[in-house]
C-alpha cells in the first residue's frame, strides 16, 4: 500500500499503523498514532492486534513490514505493507511524532 492510500485510510479510521522497528528507531520518529510492536514481540503480542480493522506494518523501508504483513494475513488478519516504509512516508512530506522526528 502506497503512503497516500496508508494516510488516507488511517484518517479515515479504517486502520491501524503498527510500527514493528526496534525501540531506538520507534523513539527517533514515527507515524503519527502507530501503535509500537517491536517485529521480535510480534508472536508474543500477536493477541493485541484488532481484527477487524486493517493493519498497516511499517518499518523503515518496507523490508522488515513485509514479512510481518505475509505473517499477519497467514495468522487471518487483514494487513498491508506500508510501501517503502517509513523512508517513504516522510518523502511524501507526510509528519512524524515527535515534531522533530527522523527516521533512524
Amino acid at each position: 500500500m502506497d503512503v497516500h492510500e496508508a494516510a488516507a485510510l488511517l484518517e479515515r479510521g479504517e486502520g491501524v499503523a503498527i510500527d514493528v522497528r526496534e525501540p531506538r528507531e520507534w523513539q527517533a520518529g514515527r507515524m503519527p498514532g502507530s501503535r509500537h510492536v517491536p517485529l521480535g514481540e510480534l508472536g508474543a503480542r500477536i493477541d493485541e492486534l484488532p481484527r477487524a480493522t486493517t493493519i498497516v506494518a511499517v518499518c523503515r523501508s518496507g523490508n522488515r513490514s513485509a514479512l510481518v504483513t505475509r505473517a499477519l494475513r497467514d495468522a487471518g488478519f487483514p494487513a498491508e505493507n506500508l510501501d517503502g516504509g517509513l523512508q517513504a512516508w516522510t518523502r511524501a512530506g507526510l509528519p512524524l511524532e515527535p515534531s522533530d522526528g527522523r527516521v533512524a
